[in-house]
């Protein structure tokens, strides 16, 4: 994962000021990242109030955030609205490869731990490789190519996982032990591609999107304002069609056969049938009906929740962009927290189990030991030491590859 919106030093470019907005609203990711694994709802499914509007807040979006700040900081890292060209490109394809090897291995040393959350970190990496043919492409390219991926995705994987049947692989990731045999290892990585928690086919819109609007001039106060329409636009027209499509196009009576399996678990937990079906995901939808398409919800992969969890994204950076620039100070632990993401989220799998299993009686204590713990640490490190533990391994390993593959002049 890219967690850093840094210029290469190495490039011989000039460095610009680093963008605080970015990190602020990987902040706010990471603590949507905390609520969807350590909140009261994640305990307790029935749990409503402010457990539930926490959830839906979560639930989903944080680690779309993620995945579309990731290209938002590819875009700053191979030099923002001035694309780096020769040299400079070849060295930050480099230094892309490299942290993506590193995080492939990480995210499968967390999920081998067997760590009680879906593991992104792979997925990352090959997001990141992927996008190593379109870093010179134009913003108005990267965003066609989002659209059309974001509605050919989905409907691809629809009919390749009901070609192919993958009930077996829904929902995880790879972990090292799945390269143990040839059978395991084509699994693993149909996970990563297609069926997994954060399916390459149906996710890359949002590093794509990302990449885009990191091309853009996010100084300019107008550029914030054009992404902060765009991304609300985006969300109502998201949550709004799949609305539509269930409601008012039919396809509600299409999913009526499962609406009436959930009558018993949804009466249970006091939510509706189609309220408790839109409310877990494990990365893909099933393939049973195309009528599934239609849905909007957390980690479900469809065509309306990548135009509307994108939307929401660009809005929360845009206005977070905004609060960079007058809200700097006060903000400075949230956007300390969005600097070190990589070592939070990884402190966080590590003491997620023991955290939810000791304190987990008391449904909002591990949230809070986590958001807090979090604020308070990542803001006393990052003034005085800098980049993160793991922030400084995929500096290091990158820029020293960089280096012996790719010498400067």
């Amino acid at each position: 994962m890219v967690f850093t919106n840094e210029s290469p030093p190495a490039t011989r470019v000039p460095v610009r000021t680093r963008l605080h907005g970015v990190d602020i609203a990987r902040g706010l990711a990471v603590l949507g990242m905390f609520v969807a694994h350590a909140g009261p709802a994640a305990l307790n499914p029935a749990a409503g109030g402010a457990a539930e509007f926490l959830a839906a807040l979560g639930n989903g979006h944080a680690s779309i955030l993620f995945a579309t700040l990731a290209g938002v900081s590819l875009a700053l890292l191979t030099g923002g609205s001035r694309p780096h060209e020769g040299l400079a490109l070849r060295r930050d394809r480099v230094r892309i490869a490299v942290r993506a090897v590193v995080l492939f291995a990480l995210g499968m040393a967390l999920t081998q731990l067997g760590t009680p959350m879906m593991v992104i970190l792979s997925f990352y990496a090959l997001y990141f490789l992927l996008t190593l043919p379109f870093l010179r492409l134009r913003p108005a390219a990267l965003l066609v190519l989002a659209a059309v991926w974001a509605i050919a995705g989905p409907v691809a994987s629809f009919f390749l996982r009901g070609a192919i049947g993958s009930g077996d692989t829904a929902g995880g990731a790879l972990a090292f032990s799945d390269l143990t045999s040839w059978d395991a290892a084509v699994a693993g990585f149909q996970r990563l591609l297609l069926d997994g928690a954060y399916p390459v086919l149906t996710w890359m819109p949002f590093v794509l999107a990302g990449l885009a609007v990191g091309r853009l001039d996010l100084r300019s106060t107008a550029v914030r304002l054009k992404l902060l329409i765009s991304g609300v636009v985006l969300a109502v027209v998201g949550t709004g069609g799949s609305w539509l499509a269930l409601h008012v196009f039919g396809g509600v009576r299409a999913l009526q056969p499962t609406l009436d399996n959930l009558q018993p678990i949804a009466a249970e937990i006091g939510k509706e049938p189609l309220e408790l079906l839109q409310m877990f995901g494990f990365g893909v939808v099933p393939t049973t009906t195309p009528a599934f398409l239609l849905i909007n919800g957390p980690h479900t992969g469809t065509p309306f929740e990548i135009v509307a969890s994108t939307g929401a994204a660009l809005a929360v950076l845009a206005l977070c962009l905004f609060a960079g620039d007058h809200l700097r100070t006060p903000l400075a632990p949230l956007a300390a927290v969005g600097a070190l993401a990589l070592t939070v989220y990884t402190v966080q799998g590590l003491l997620l189990e023991p955290l939810m299993q000791g304190l987990g009686e008391q449904p909002w204590l591990p949230l809070l030991v986590l958001a807090l713990g979090s604020l308070v640490l990542c803001g006393l490190w990052r003034p005085l030491l800098g980049r993160g533990p793991l922030e400084r391994v995929l500096h290091w390993t990158s820029t020293r590859t960089a280096d012996a593959v790719v010498p400067a002049r």
